[in-house]
């Protein structure tokens, strides 16, 4: 890393948004007239040290070099201030879809990318563990979308090993999250690109609660309450009760009308409450909603 005193190197140019643990700016880089992203990570008063989100997140982006995942360009830091340096993407998905009412015709192309990425990502063994809309961002001449914020990522083990529940935006938390198990990998990525699919098709997010027993309960009653036949071993993840409402599975393509068959086949096998059963996200750059 390139300690530097100052950043003249750089023009700020204005705040774009927050990340897992500091502001994001879009910048010009002074000497190459090229405009980019400075993600900024305080170190504290007494430079106490680069948080292990940060390092973390520097660390999985060194390695990672493909088309749909942010590129990290430089870190530059003094003592109290570090930047990550990032490419520059014109918006993210959320205002992507908040925006542009060619929507339709781009969700296709747009969730194949995050499907590539997110490949890419469990090949070689991330979990990026917090995938939602603000986190995917789009070059809006290329339509290229590439998948960023990596500071609650994680380099994942197999057999899994035991990380903490306390992950990710509940909007887009997978069943075994919400329900406590700290055995989880990479189909709780899956779930959370389920989720930004039918988000997509609906244009506002499939599931809400403001806790995460609501949402829970709002997920079993579009999918069904589990139990030991639809999902082996669910009776014994912590936060299970045997007194949970027995909600009956609702038709798919009743909550996302207006998705091809192809589509709902698709985002049922990504949204199938039992992780061992849900599709990975390379199986799923197969299916045949992408050859229609």
């Amino acid at each position: 890393m390139e300690e530097v005193d100052n950043l003249d190197k750089y023009d700020i140019l204005e705040e774009i948004g927050k990340g897992t643990y500091g502001v994001v700016y879009k910048a010009r880089d002074i000497l190459t007239n090229e405009t980019v992203a400075l993600k900024k990570v305080d170190l504290g008063q007494d430079g106490g040290g680069i948080p292990s989100s940060a390092l973390r997140e520097i660390s999985i982006l060194k390695e990672m070099d493909h088309e749909n995942i942010v590129r990290l360009k430089d870190v530059v830091y003094n003592t109290k201030i570090l930047y990550l340096v990032l490419e520059y993407l014109d918006l993210d998905l959320k205002k992507y879809m908040d925006t542009c009412q060619e929507l339709a015709k781009d969700r296709r192309t747009f969730l194949y990318q995050i499907l590539r990425g997110v490949t890419y990502c469990h090949s070689h063994r991330v979990l990026h563990r917090d995938l939602k809309p603000r986190n995917l961002l789009i070059d809006c001449r290329t339509n290229t979308l590439k998948i960023a914020d990596f500071g609650l990522a994680r380099a994942f083990d197999i057999p899994p090993r035991k990380y903490t529940p306390e992950v990710g935006t509940l909007g887009y938390k997978a069943p075994e999250i919400l329900l406590g198990t700290h055995l989880y990998s990479t189909p709780i990525d899956v779930w959370s690109v389920g989720c930004i699919f039918a988000e997509m098709v609906k244009r506002r997010p499939l599931f809400r609660g403001n806790s995460e027993i609501e949402h829970l309960f709002n997920v079993f009653g579009f999918l069904g309450t589990p139990n030991e036949e639809t999902w082996p071993g669910v009776t014994s993840l912590s936060d299970f009760r045997l007194s949970f409402p027995k909600w009956p599975p609702k038709e798919l393509e009743t909550l996302v009308p207006g998705l091809e068959k192809a589509g709902v086949d698709l985002l049922s096998k990504m949204l199938c409450l039992d992780p061992n059963r849900r599709i990975t996200a390379q199986t799923a750059l197969e299916h045949e909603y992408f050859k229609e």
